[in-house]
């Protein structure tokens, strides 16, 4: 089973730019340039690890082979009840989860998965860069170029500039909900398609920004890379960099993934300032390792409405716990640990995944009673996200999403191109490989009982 977007995806180290440094006259401490091994290292050595397991490998004839029999799945090994508290009573109301439960939930991610948000992260000023009146196929649109510039005032040998566009419908008679799209860069598209031009070939049908246009909706493209390198080199730069003054993290320090979820919080800061975004009806969508940080987004920012997350798997929508595709151990090894807090690692160490206090479902519900849309490819192709898993995942979120008022998902995984969209969790798997385009319609469907009719929309009990 080859995976052939992930291995462009680690090949993207090689484009995707830093957070551009200033150098002006200073005394401040230069940034410490480390390898993704050398920092990978002293994160072992500070948790007293001296080797971790080999993750799985996408060649079929490695004796490390990922798994991709459902016999050997570990389907039903047992995950942490995200309905119980700490200290072993039951969650039996709205107001125990949201006072309670939900904090302790949050608590096991930041300081074992994704890492903490320091509370001293520079604020973003917001600057339009451009202003364009243009057609979008046949819609006329306003589409703003957007500069995020973080204060750096602080440590200016480190600068960050977040890229995000906002396209609208140029005719709509007022505030229109949005479509946030987890994207690469222009550049790096353009590289990637030279390089890959199989991966890249149109597809059939309209594009997801015109199936959006086509709802009356507007979008929005936000370059995650922008906010934070896709690479261990990268965490002395950024906003990981800026806030820790160009040093290098501590275990519990936020990683790449929470970094770019930081990232669109800021963006939907700036939507709520702008008088064509409907801001409370924003949806967050990303693909592969963007679908993995759009489900962190939409976790911990509970202002955003909705979220399609695409292909996500491990680190995402994909229970830990089951054998299936990408394991742990390729997260925690020094390809992708950069996405994780520090204490990660140990769980590909010393312990295991069925040491974790918390699992993908938990982060699914961390959502609820938000409507959450999660899909996947076939096995033959996108094997590697485990789509079963995810689904697993999200089901096992229902017990949470019941509690707060909305509608669960079956625990019956279904047929391949069947989608369940009746409930407030939903979950489609299509035929083709690593790809979100097939899933979006479905999505959009979705989506529009919530982004058109508001009012349908479950609402929060505290």
């Amino acid at each position: 089973m080859q995976k052939p977007f992930w291995i462009i995806l680690t090949v993207l180290a090689v484009y995707l730019p830093f957070a551009s440094a200033q150098a002006p006259e200073s005394s401040a401490i230069p940034p410490a340039h480390l390898t993704s091994e050398q920092d990978h290292q002293r994160m072992m050595d500070l948790l007293h690890i001296t080797s971790l397991r080999r993750g799985a490998d996408g060649d079929p004839k490695s004796p490390y082979a990922a798994n991709y029999d459902e016999s050997k799945a570990n389907s039903n090994a047992p995950l942490p009840d995200p309905l119980l508290l700490n200290d072993g009573k039951k969650v039996t109301t709205a107001k125990i989860w949201w006072s309670k439960r939900r904090p302790e939930i949050i608590e096991y991610f930041d300081r074992e998965i994704y890492g903490r948000v320091p509370t001293n992260v520079p604020k973003v000023n917001w600057e339009v860069v451009s202003t364009k009146r243009e057609m979008s196929g046949d819609v006329p649109v306003i589409t703003k170029k957007l500069a995020g510039h973080l204060d750096n005032s602080a440590y200016p040998l480190v600068s960050v500039n977040i890229d995000l566009t906002l396209t609208t419908p140029a005719n709509a008679s007022g505030p229109v909900p949005v479509v946030m799209q987890f994207s690469l860069s222009p550049e790096v598209m353009a590289a990637l398609a030279k390089r890959f031009p199989q991966m890249f070939a149109p597809t059939p049908g309209p594009s997801w920004q015109q199936q959006v246009l086509d709802k009356g909706w507007g979008y929005a493209i936000y370059i995650p890379t922008s906010a934070q390198a896709d690479n261990g080199e990268g965490l002395t730069d950024g906003v990981i960099g800026l806030v820790n003054k160009g040093q290098p993290r501590k275990l519990d320090d936020w990683g790449a993934l929470r970094a770019w979820a930081w990232g669109a919080s800021r963006a939907l800061d700036y939507f709520e300032t702008d008088k064509a975004v409907d801001a409370k009806h924003v949806a967050v969508a990303g693909h592969s390792r963007y679908g993995k940080a759009a489900l962190v987004a939409m976790a911990y920012d509970q202002r955003f409405a909705i979220a399609y997350i695409s292909s996500s798997g491990e680190a995402g929508a994909k229970l830990y716990r089951r054998n299936f595709g990408e394991q742990i151990g390729n997260i925690a090894g020094t390809g992708e640990y950069h996405w994780m807090a520090g204490n990660f690692l140990k769980y590909d160490g010393p312990l295991t995944e069925k040491d974790l206090p918390v699992d993908a479902h938990e982060l699914i519900a961390l959502c609820a009673p938000r409507p959450v849309f999660i899909g996947a490819g076939a096995t033959n192709g996108d094997g590697w996200v485990d789509a079963k898993g995810m689904f697993l995942a999200a089901a096992g979120s229902s017990r949470v999403y019941t509690l707060l008022g909305a509608k669960e998902l079956t625990s019956q995984f279904p047929p391949i191109e069947t989608a369940l969209i009746d409930g407030d969790i939903a979950f489609r798997q299509h035929s083709g490989g690593h790809t979100p385009a097939p899933n979006f319609p479905t999505f959009l469907t979705f989506a529009a009982r919530y982004l058109k009719n508001p009012s349908l929309a479950p609402t929060a009990t505290r």
